[in-house]
């Protein structure tokens, strides 16, 4: 079969359609080709899953005549909607529980089942005959990776993951310096270019850390995190790339949460789950916001974060 799975964005998600791939091509020999914006398909390249990456901002013509099988829009919006109803071959497409988040945001009504979205993704093609080998989530990183002398750790480390998509779904710096302070070892921040003002005010409030923001790359970012003793993130990327490495995570959890089905995927057992629960306003959104809508953030101000050491 030749099939075309659709994920268009972001870091995470991708990471979470891992298996998906994984499986169609191990278990039923498909050619699988695989659908994104182009900023995301370089690290794809990777992925000996995947036989072709196309891009979404090339439009549909090529794909017309590449003549799937099936598409599995692993995306299932009103952009991956205009491309099946381009392509016009048979698809299946991934249930997004949208309803049922919208209640849990809303009105805090928790409906939500009990299943991971990896496994919503797997559902998807298990008409095929396929099922989920639990290998979990995968991320590759080229042999030919290296990090940059400063960041090639003599000792072992902490990596603390200090950005996300957005802001409430991020420790405020205070929390952040109180974090670092008291993990009394050696530590190493990552994050992007957009990460690295703040990670320096981090830095210099303690004394025993890098601020490897903007610094690196993404794949270097995870190789740095590959040889971490353990990991630090908030609900983002990174932290589906530190489960896809096997890593014991620490997962910091703001405006979202775990019952949206979206934790660490098959990490390291012994991973830990760190969110505030005393309070009747989360999850107050299933992505984010620019700041919080009550105007306290106490999700994150006022979260416990002793259990991470």
């Amino acid at each position: 079969m030749k099939i075309l799975v659709i994920r268009l964005s972001s870091i995470g998600d991708i990471v979470l359609t891992s298996p998906v791939v994984r499986i169609l091509k191990k278990q039923i020999s498909a050619e699988v080709h695989f659908l994104t914006k182009s900023n995301f398909s370089s690290w794809l390249s990777h992925n000996p899953y995947i036989d072709v990456i196309h891009h979404y901002e090339e439009g549909t013509d090529k794909l017309k005549t590449l003549n799937f099988d099936l598409i599995v829009d692993l995306h299932h919006n009103m952009r991956s909607l205009a491309i099946k109803r381009a392509l016009k071959v048979p698809s299946k497409s991934v249930d997004k529980l949208n309803i049922k988040k919208f209640l849990l945001t809303t009105f805090k009504w928790n409906l939500m089942p009990s299943i991971h979205m990896v496994d919503r993704n797997v559902a998807t093609v298990e008409h095929l005959g396929v099922k989920n080998d639990m290998q979990g989530l995968d991320f590759f990183i080229p042999d030919t990776e290296s990090l940059p002398q400063e960041f090639q750790m003599k000792t072992s480390f902490v990596a603390v993951v200090i950005g996300g998509q957005h802001a409430t779904k991020i420790l405020p710096t205070h929390k952040l310096i109180e974090l670092c302070q008291q993990l009394n070892r050696p530590f190493v921040l990552v994050g992007g270019p957009e990460d690295a003002e703040r990670g320096e005010e981090i830095i210099k409030a303690t004394s025993h850390g890098l601020n490897a923001c903007g610094k690196l790359s993404l794949t270097q970012s995870a190789l740095l995190v590959k040889g971490a003793d353990f990991v630090v993130s908030h609900d983002t990327g990174m932290m589906h790339i530190s489960a896809a490495l096997k890593k014991k995570i620490y997962s910091v959890w703001g405006n979202t949460a775990p019952a949206f089905g979206m934790v660490p995927y098959l990490p390291d057992p012994t991973s830990v789950m760190v969110e505030n629960k005393d309070l009747g306003c989360r999850p107050c959104s299933k992505i984010g916001y620019a700041k919080c809508p009550r105007g306290h953030f106490k999700c994150m101000t006022e979260i416990d974060l002793s259990p991470i050491k």
